[in-house]
Parts: C-alpha cells; sequence; structure tokens
C-alpha cells in the first residue's frame, strides 16, 4: 500500500489538514475557518474548542478519504500558528480561557513595567526575543492572573500551558502527552535557547510555575500516539508554522531565507549553529532542531499581510475574494501617492511599537477603491523591504528570496516585491509550505525520509522573478512608504 502522511496546519484563521504522498505532493486538503475574537481594542482571541473542532473535523475527513483511497496512512505531522497561547486543566482538558492569539496587545503595559524591572538585553540575550505582548510568557501570566482562583490552583499541578500544538497533541493523545518543540518553545520568552532548557529565571521574571510547562521535544520526535480512529497514527513531526515553512523551502544551508505571506508575513534567514544577535530588533530563533542538535535562525516578523486583504473583504468590504487584488493592482500605473500602515495591532519587526494604530495617506478626490487595494497589497512589499534592510545592517544581505503563502498565488504582489527589494524572488511549485514541513518532519520521524539532503532534492521552483524597476522609481516609491509609517510611529 502506499504510505501518506496526514499534515495538520493549524493557522489562525483556520485550520487545515492535508495528506501528502512520499514524494511531497498533495493528494487531498479538508479545511475549516473559525471565528476570530475581538473583545477590546488590540484584544484577539480564538476559542480553542472551535480550533479543536476544526482540526478534528478535517483530520477525520482526511483520515476517511485516505480510507477510502486505500492508502497506508503512516504518520501524523502538526504545524500551528505560533506564540498563541492556551491554559488548560489538566483533569478535564478544558481551556480555562480562550486562547490569546499572538496578534494581541493586552499585555503591552506589562511588558513597559518589564522593561522598567529588568534588563530586556538579558531577556533577550537568552532567549533572542524582545519584551513585547507578542510572545507566549506574558499571555500566560495574564491568563492566571485574571482568571479566579487560577493562580492558587497551579500551585496544585491542575493546570498545562501550551501553544496550539502542545493543546493538539493533548487532545489526538486523550491527555497523555504534554510536549512541545524546540520551535515553539523558542517563541514563549521562557525558553533558552542556547541551553535548549525552560530557564528558571525567566520563570520567575515572568511569574510562570514550572509545572505546567510541556516537554520539549526535537522537531522529529516521538509526541504519541493518536487513538482517535479505527488505526492508531504515531504524531512524529511538530514545528512552529515559520519554522514549518522554512523547512518546506528547503532552507537547510546557512545563509538560505524564506518569506511566507498567511496571515502575517515572516522572513527567516538560517544562521546556522551559531546565534546571530540582531542589533536592528529583528530574533534570534531556533529554525529547526534534528537529533538533538539545534539550528538556528534570524527572523523578522509582521503581524498584517494576508490578514490585510482579509480586511478588504471582511471588514470595508471592497472586494469579494483576496483573487481579486491580482488585477485591481495591475491596472494601476502607480499607487497615486496613497499608502496604508497596517499597523491594525501595532506593528512588528523592526519597529515593535504595540501602541502603534493602522492609518492611511495620500487620498484625494481620486482615491477609490483601486488605489486602497493596492496600497494594502504594497504595503506587505514595503514591510518586507524593512526587514530585509534589517538584516543587512546586522551583516547579512540576501542574494535571492524564496517565497510562500497564499498572497504569493498573486503574481503582481510577487513581481513588486522582487522589484522594491531588488533581488531575485522565487516561488515554489509546492505553495503550501508550512504543511509540508510538517510532512517532512514526520516522515523524518518514521524514516520515510533518510535526511535533509533528501528532502531538498524535492524542492522546484515554479517561477522565477527578477527586479525590472528603475532605480528613481523604487526609491521614490519606498520614500513615500517610510514618511508614512514614520508619521504612525511617531504618533502614539
Amino acid at each position: 500500500m502506499t504510505q501518506v502522511i496526514l499534515s495538520i496546519d493549524q493557522g489562525t484563521t483556520s485550520s487545515r489538514t492535508l495528506v501528502f504522498d512520499r514524494a511531497g505532493e498533495i493528494l487531498f486538503t479538508a479545511q475549516q475557518e473559525f471565528p476570530q475574537i475581538y473583545p477590546q481594542d488590540g484584544w484577539v482571541e480564538h476559542n480553542p474548542e472551535a480550533i479543536w473542532d476544526t482540526v478534528y473535523d478535517t483530520l477525520s475527513e482526511a483520515y476517511a478519504w485516505a480510507q477510502n483511497q486505500q492508502y497506508d496512512i503512516a504518520v501524523i505531522g502538526i504545524t500551528n500558528q505560533r506564540e498563541t497561547t492556551v491554559v488548560w486543566d489538566r483533569k478535564t482538558g478544558k481551556p480555562i480561557y480562550n486562547a490569546i492569539v499572538w496578534q494581541d496587545r493586552r499585555t503591552a503595559q506589562i511588558c513597559r513595567d518589564l522593561k522598567a524591572d529588568y534588563s530586556e538585553a538579558d531577556i533577550s540575550a537568552k532567549t533572542g526575543l524582545l519584551l513585547d505582548p507578542y510572545f507566549s510568557a506574558t499571555k500566560a501570566a495574564w491568563i492566571l492572573d485574571n482568571v479566579k482562583g487560577a493562580r492558587a490552583r497551579t500551585h496544585r499541578a491542575e493546570f498545562a500551558f501550551g501553544t496550539i500544538d502542545s493543546f493538539l497533541i493533548w487532545r489526538l493523545t486523550e491527555g497523555r502527552v504534554h510536549a512541545t518543540d524546540a520551535t515553539n518553545a523558542s517563541r514563549t520568552n521562557l525558553f533558552n535557547i542556547h541551553t535548549q532548557y525552560w530557564d528558571p529565571d525567566l520563570l520567575d521574571i515572568f511569574d510562570i510555575p514550572a509545572n505546567i510547562l510541556p516537554e520539549v521535544l526535537d522537531c522529529a520526535d516521538d509526541f504519541g500516539i493518536c487513538e482517535l480512529f479505527e488505526t492508531p497514527i504515531p504524531i512524529r513531526g511538530v514545528a512552529g508554522d515559520q519554522q514549518a515553512a522554512a523547512i518546506g523551502q528547503a532552507c537547510f544551508e546557512k545563509g538560505d531565507i524564506k518569506s511566507t505571506y498567511g496571515t502575517g508575513c515572516f522572513v527567516i534567514l538560517n544562521t546556522g549553529k551559531k546565534v546571530v544577535e540582531s542589533n536592528n530588533r529583528l530574533l534570534s530563533t531556533v529554525c529547526y532542531r534534528l537529533n538533538g542538535k539545534t539550528t538556528y535562525a534570524l527572523e523578522g516578523s509582521i503581524f498584517m499581510a494576508g490578514a490585510s486583504v482579509q480586511w478588504l473583504r471582511d471588514g470595508i468590504k471592497i472586494i469579494d475574494s483576496a483573487a481579486e487584488t491580482e488585477a485591481i493592482c495591475a491596472k494601476l500605473d502607480s499607487n497615486h501617492g496613497v499608502y496604508l500602515v497596517p499597523a491594525f495591532t501595532g506593528l512588528g519587526a523592526p519597529h515593535w511599537d504595540p501602541d502603534a494604530r493602522g492609518a492611511i495617506f495620500g487620498l484625494t478626490r481620486d482615491t477609490g477603491r483601486a488605489e486602497f487595494v493596492r496600497a494594502t497589497v504594497e504595503s506587505v512589499v514595503y514591510q518586507t523591504y524593512d526587514l530585509l534592510r534589517a538584516m543587512g545592517e546586522d551583516g547579512v544581505a540576501p542574494k535571492g528570496l524564496r517565497v510562500d503563502g497564499g498572497m504569493v498565488a498573486n503574481s503582481w504582489m510577487v513581481q513588486y516585491l522582487a522589484d522594491v527589494l531588488n533581488i531575485p524572488v522565487d516561488r515554489p511549485k509546492a505553495l503550501e509550505t508550512t504543511a509540508l514541513g510538517a510532512a517532512y518532519l514526520a516522515g523524518l520521524g518514521i524514516g520515510l525520509f533518510a535526511d535533509l539532503t533528501e528532502i531538498a532534492d524535492h524542492w522546484q521552483a515554479d517561477q522565477s522573478f527578477t527586479p525590472n524597476m528603475k532605480e528613481d522609481a523604487r526609491v521614490q516609491a519606498l520614500a513615500g512608504w517610510h514618511r508614512a509609517i514614520g508619521r504612525v510611529v511617531a504618533e502614539k
């Protein structure tokens, strides 16, 4: 029987389960969206039960399809939205509060208070991260401090903390396994990326009890057995979504770089066995850990990419689907001086301003729907430019970029990206690199793939985009962007 891999891709707005064959080809996809919850300005939550329901339903659908096709379901891999935080009751498995999403900014004041009491540089030296609401530690502390009686119950070891991968592993194994992988652990601000252990000093700073933490495993490791179906299935691969995309893009050599355009945009540069400390507020993080050996990365995080296009569709309702944006952008000869700064939930790298809010500049009586759409798409490109410029100032100047994620189906955007970055941009044949990366890890975990070299041999380019914008036009476009973002950052 042909062996297949079930890859769970639990994202910010939907959950999917994909069926991959050993060659990395997608055989089947099931997907379900779930609601976004916005209780207050800057707060973003998910109902963990809604997440679980969508994961279980799509996994069941994929399992049934593979069974009907008489495939041998060999293994499960998991990739997930990172930093999003859940605390649940160990006895019942029920969350004690909604999941606090990575975009959530409610702990901005907590971070400011911590900066007054502790050295952000010392915390960053251990974690590679910053004191920002983006990361999991302050989210978990907020839940424990704001759910009545929660702090007292932590002393009795009644709760479990985890990012979404841990919550799913717990549910899939019916509470037998409380674990995470090194990539997700490295996004919490509680994990020392040098020692590869939860750090006692960090736990004290963030007031997080050690007894609620998951075990940290390699990315290809034994995460237990899913026994929810007739056939038990091992879970052998786990990575946060951006690291999974780097694996799916075969960024295995030092200097390899990819940018994923999903809800947010995330640029990851493989720095090899060395932690590169940024002077420009980029993040040092775990790229992957295999066989106990850690490979590191430098990362820039943009909070709003595809989510900005979703705002055009669902918020101000000027498009019916994201697919419309390519033709709309292509019909305009320029953005006519209109710039959108999509700081709907603050700004990520390299600004890290949780208080910034979205703004649009350059409006005239001639401004219409098309300019709004193009300014929104262009904002994603300009933010990517800022990340790569920061990497260049840290001593790394990428000569090319591999891209993936839903937005890169828009060829106009990818060409504009090449033009603004002034480097070649490669779009792979397999755009679902996040789910593919989880599938590769799961395959490694059971020996379907011998090593990373075998995985790298599967990567193929669909199209390469080369820059063709005149230098003066590029400089002018970027100058307008930097004037716009400067006004938003300045107006706190």
